[in-house]
Parts: structure tokens; C-alpha cells; sequence
């Protein structure tokens, strides 16, 4: 299959959480999730950096994504986490944060990835491990409809 554009190109064509959360996609593949975010205000705690939550939401997001790339147009593949843990290695409070996702193993239903968060000078801000089933009626590459 050839690689097609990203289901959503920003999180702002998405409800809720998602919405909030302010990033966009800068790659989706098989196998592998990249979203971006430039830091708000919204984005930082109380000491004025990025707040840990903000970090293993997207972390969260990333790491599913990894698992359940979809390469049909109006169609989606769903993911449940089951466990994440997330360790925070550095702080930034302004510029754009890259967060990368990467399937490392799994089977039809339950699979693992790993994942990395950068700001814009390349830092190492945290990283996570996460354990996520697909749900059901998305075991399928061709997914469910939207």
C-alpha cells in the first residue's frame, strides 16, 4: 500500500480531549505516529513548563496511533490502553514539541509501543512505554468507518 496523507491533519478537526490537547500530525505510517504541538499557555503548569499530564496525554495519543495506523480514507482503527508509564526527563516552556510513537510488538488484538517527546532543540523532555488492545471491530487494517 502506499503511504497515504494522515487521517487528521490537526487535532482541531477532533472532539473533546483531542481538541484541547491542540497538536497535529506530522506523519502517520505503519508502525509509527508523529505529533506536533507548539506550546501555549494552556500547556504549562504552575511553575510555567510544560505540565507532565499534557506530556503523557500526548505520549498516550502517539504510542495508540502507532498501532492502529488506517490506510483507508474515512476509515479508523481504535486502540484501548491498558497500561502506560511515562518517565519525565527535562522541562522546555515555549517552542514546538515533537512526539513520536513507535509499534515495538504485538498480535491481532493486544500490541506495545514506545515513545519519545523532543522540543525544538532536540531534548529529551520524557519517554513512555504503553500496552494497548485494539477494539473490537478494528482488528482489521481496513478499520471501521468514522
Amino acid at each position: 500500500m502506499s503511504k497515504q496523507e494522515p487521517l487528521f491533519v490537526d487535532s482541531s478537526e477532533l472532539p473533546g480531549f483531542h481538541n484541547l490537547l491542540g497538536y497535529r500530525q506530522a506523519s502517520w505510517e505503519q508502525d509509527e505516529a508523529v505529533i506536533e504541538v507548539e506550546l501555549q499557555p494552556r500547556h504549562l503548569n504552575l511553575g510555567g513548563v510544560i505540565h507532565g499530564g499534557v506530556l503523557t496525554s500526548l505520549l498516550d495519543i502517539a504510542l495508540a496511533q502507532a498501532g492502529t495506523y488506517c490506510p483507508y480514507p474515512g476509515r479508523m482503527r481504535k486502540a484501548i490502553t491498558l497500561s502506560l508509564t511515562t518517565t519525565f526527563t527535562g522541562q522546555c516552556s515555549s517552542g514546538t514539541i515533537r512526539v513520536t510513537g513507535r509499534k515495538r510488538a504485538g498480535g491481532t488484538r493486544i500490541f506495545n509501543s514506545t515513545g519519545e517527546v523532543h522540543d525544538d532543540s532536540g531534548n529529551l523532555l520524557a519517554i513512555a512505554e504503553g500496552t494497548f488492545r485494539i477494539r473490537s471491530g478494528s482488528e482489521k487494517p481496513e478499520g471501521v468507518p468514522i
